[in-house]
């Protein structure tokens, strides 16, 4: 059986004076170093306060990582003594390889990133910028007057200086991407969590990466390809930020002669907002789709509002008909054992959750009392629940699950064994910088439950699924598909069509069915 929770060790630091190191390549490393033989956990973090607090509250930081400055490198491991050296030493190798965005191996021969913006060649058009947050609003306002775009991977930016940066970029043409942007492909390039889609008529702009990918996937799905995918930051559309990206790229996208259809997604923006954004997009002279999951209100001439983000992928391709049929949630229903009656979703994609929740409209979900302390196993809320364990509650200390699936696996366990359980959700999430086998994860920790309980002669819950990537995409869509599919995971073609049939099943529990 799959451990479900970290064995009890003290935390291990160590400090690497004033040597920086990418939020992209953190993220790689420490996810490699916590699938090392005998390390239970690894985190790789500068040594901000705002990190080293992180560290504190995961119980990860000892006396040396406490006295980390901001331009030190913190490394925070939970292993034995004698294994401490060895994980060192791994990580040195990967750094000095230059692991990132993208793995060393795949990165030109004798090519080497600039080190600064100083050091850039003339003629660079856009910067990519994942230095810790305090820092990177400077980097960016650098790349602004240098005449370069900026897509900012970095988080804990300040709402006042995202203000300041996309003030500037609007008075200089150029667009800011972010902060906290996971996504986007501008001319067929991938930056940070991106899929291997091809090109066509529709441009994509949004707040939301997860949903960006969801929808730019299925248009891929569907025969049709995207023209650029453009991220804005999940704070843009807040009436702080007043959506000036969004709008900047609507701009673009509007004289974009390869964009034909235009579609925006993201959570409910503030409704000063959407309407500007809304107005906007309806003298772009383009067809636009809006998908503002949840949100209220009417559209505007020339848009096509989508409630969730498979029907703005169908909006924006033109697929014509009903929704293929889902399966049988009575059959399922019927399956269950008296006593299983709630939902248990565990989403590494925010928006997903989003969705889900919106889709689970009169069902009550409970969230607030979800946690897990390392060292201990996940405790889960009484009731359905939705979460979305890429949040910073959750990912205290440890990369992020769509990097590192196993920060996804003690909850899945505890789901999975939890007699009260009838449905779970996951999701799995391809593409550039993601894991090399996301699916692998979820599917061993399915297939040894289930057997197990199959095994004691106890019918199991129904578990769902969907996998967001393209047969293109570095992991292979079709691999990761039958994966899930071997183990158990009854795999559905979209985000939408499981939040729908978990709906379905939770509705018929709910009513009495079992």
């Amino acid at each position: 059986m799959v451990e479900s929770a970290l064995k009890t060790l003290a935390p291990v630091n160590a400090v690497r004076p004033n040597t920086y190191v990418d939020s992209v390549a953190l993220m790689r490393v420490s996810a490699a170093l916590a699938a090392l033989p005998r390390v239970e956990a690894a985190s790789l973090v500068m040594g901000t306060p705002a990190n080293r607090r992180i560290l504190a509250d995961a119980g990860l930081l000892g006396d040396e990582g406490a006295r980390a400055r901001p331009n030190d490198l913190l490394i925070a491991l939970c292993c034995p003594p004698d294994a401490v050296s060895g994980a060192l030493a791994e990580m040195d190798r990967m750094l000095d390889q230059g692991w990132g965005a993208e793995a060393p191996e795949t990165r030109p021969s004798g090519t080497e990133s600039p080190r600064s913006l100083a050091t850039v060649p003339d003629g660079a058009r856009l910067a990519l910028i994942s230095t810790p947050g305090p820092y990177a609003a400077a980097e960016a306002l650098k790349a602004l007057r240098c005449g370069m775009h900026a897509f900012i991977f970095s988080d804990n930016v300040s709402v006042a200086d995202e203000v300041l940066l996309k003030t500037e970029a609007h008075a200089r043409g150029l667009l800011v991407m972010g902060p906290d942007c996971g996504t986007a492909v501008l001319d067929g390039i991938p930056l940070g969590f991106a899929n291997a889609v091809r090109r066509g008529p529709i441009g994509l702009i949004g707040a939301s990466g997860t949903g960006l990918q969801q929808i730019s996937t299925l248009l891929h799905s569907y025969g049709t390809g995207v023209s650029q995918i453009i991220g804005v930051g999940g704070r843009d559309l807040s009436g702080e930020v007043g959506g000036t990206s969004m709008l900047d790229a609507l701009d673009l996208l509007a004289a974009d002669p390869d964009t034909g259809t235009i579609v925006l997604v993201s959570k409910p923006p503030s409704p000063e907002v959407a309407r500007a954004v809304l107005a906007q997009a309806a003298g772009a002279g383009k067809p636009v789709v809006a998908a503002f999951l949840g949100a209220a209100g009417e559209g505007a001439p020339g848009v096509r509002m989508a409630g969730t983000l498979r029907e703005a992928a169908r909006a924006a391709a033109l697929v014509t008909g009903e929704d293929s049929p889902g399966p049988d949630t009575a059959a399922l229903v019927a399956g269950l054992d008296a006593g299983r009656e709630w939902l248990r979703a565990l989403y590494v994609g925010g928006t997903f959750a989003y969705e889900a929740k919106q889709l689970l409209t009169g069902h009550e979900t409970a969230t607030g009392t979800a946690s897990h302390v390392p060292g201990s196993a996940p405790r889960l809320p009484t009731g359905h629940c939705v979460l979305d364990l890429g949040d910073d509650i959750f990912t205290a200390g440890r990369p992020h699950p769509m990097i590192e699936p196993a920060v996804r696996t003690p909850w899945l366990v505890a789901a999975l064994r939890d007699p009260s359980t009838a449905v779970v959700v996951v999701d799995v999430v391809l593409g550039h910088g993601g894991a090399d086998d996301p699916a692998g994860a979820v599917a061993e920790v399915v297939a040894a439950e289930l057997g197990a309980l199959r095994t004691a002669g106890a019918p199991p819950p129904v578990v769902l699924g969907f996998v967001v990537g393209t047969p293109d995409d570095p992991q292979s869509l079709h691999g990761q598909v039958r994966a899930l599919q071997e183990a158990g995971v009854l795999v559905l073609d979209s985000s939408t069509t499981v939040a729908e049939t978990a709906a379905a099943i939770v509705a018929k529990i709910d009513g009495g069915a079992l």
